[in-house]
């Protein structure tokens, strides 16, 4: 995980609201710089990434007509598209906010007279689970976000083999596409739970990325992470070396998550970074691709049979561990043996220990 600090800017002409925005920010995790002015505020967007900014609409004090605050929100419209922009004003109509939300891009846009603390909290934490912009630098033009289901195949079979994203935010799921797919692999993106579990009936994947909160709910309801859950453990059963996307990071969840479903990472929307993400899917498929790309092929059955060969037993104590015939086993070991290309108990055995 990025040890840089995420950014919030807060372009405000009065102390008072300064003070209280720089708190609620700082309490949300950021790093908060404060301008006064339209000058002020430009060499502040051009000098860094800021992930949120809360902009006063109006820098000259109590004007009805000063509409500086458009200045600055098309500044960071232009030099900063990943920046989620909130505009203050205590001179909202409903045409000015309608403008601002849907011509100049702003995230949100709320009335001072109307200003609660607790809205804003929620905000904020709303704006951190966006996904963060395709481009990698400030001054780049932002990449659409439209879905992209699958990443084109390139000639050959791809050098990082196949990977699934389940994710139900088409911004999430076009970027981590863009990331996976330029490190060689063929990608499939699935928006929901049924359309995940039709992939993993499917195809045999060496890597998922599985967003915790697949369906969207109340954050921190039970109801909101079930969806996510049930891939992970699917994921588990058929050894696919996971990592968790999710806009939560509870420690206790966090924990619970890892003891419960074996994932391999666990990453916080909020603190994206894209060299840390791609250092974790490097160590992934280094962990392991021989367990992930060949295991994948064993049904659960075949992974027990498997299990207890590699302990030592023979075909008739597997039959009476997993309650089945001898000939069932021997059935399942001739399929073990065609998947894994070998051709002894001994091979297999070998196999399993080799691939833990």
């Amino acid at each position: 995980m990025s040890n840089t600090p995420l950014m919030a800017l807060v372009v405000e002409d009065d102390r008072s609201w300064q003070g209280i925005l720089t708190e609620l920010l700082s309490d949300a995790g950021l790093q908060v710089e404060t301008a006064s002015t339209l000058e002020q505020a430009l060499p502040l967007i051009r000098a860094r990434a800021h992930r949120i900014a809360v902009l006063d609409l109006s820098l000259e004090g109590s004007d009805p007509h000063n509409r500086e605050g458009l200045q600055v929100l098309e500044a960071v419209r232009r030099s900063d598209p990943g920046c989620a922009a909130i505009l203050l004003t205590g001179f909202a109509t409903v045409e000015l906010a309608v403008n601002v939300l849907t011509e100049a891009g702003a995230f949100s846009c709320l009335r001072k007279e109307a200003f609660s603390r607790a809205q804003f909290r929620e905000l904020v934490q709303k704006a951190l689970r966006l996904p963060p912009p395709l481009s990698p630098t400030p001054n780049e033009p932002s990449a659409p976000t439209a879905p992209a289901p699958v990443a084109p195949a390139t000639a050959g079979a791809p050098s990082g083999g196949t990977a699934l994203i389940a994710e139900d935010d088409a911004g999430w799921r076009s970027i981590l596409t863009e990331l996976l797919g330029g490190a060689g692999y063929r990608v499939h993106a699935a928006a929901g739970f049924g359309e995940a579990l039709g992939l993993l009936r499917r195809e045999k994947f060496n890597l998922a990325i599985v967003d915790l909160t697949l369906t969207p709910g109340l954050p921190g309801s039970p109801e909101e992470s079930q969806d996510g859950r049930r891939l992970l453990s699917i994921s588990r059963t058929a050894r696919i070396p996971t990592i968790v996307l999710s806009g939560t990071a509870d420690p206790d969840g966090v924990q619970q998550t890892f003891t419960e479903y074996e994932v391999f990472a666990y990453l916080a929307k909020q603190n994206f970074d894209r060299r840390a993400f791609m250092e974790t899917v490097q160590a992934a498929r280094s962990s392991g691709p021989a367990q992930a790309g060949e295991l994948n092929r064993l049904t659960d059955r075949e992974w027990e049979v498997l299990e207890l060969l590699a302990q030592g037993m023979t075909n008739k104590e597997i039959a009476s561990r997993l309650v089945i015939t001898t000939n069932t086993v021997k059935r399942h070991l001739k399929s073990i043996f065609e998947k894994l290309d070998i051709h002894t108990r001994a091979a297999a055995a070998a196999k399993a220990a080799r691939l833990g």
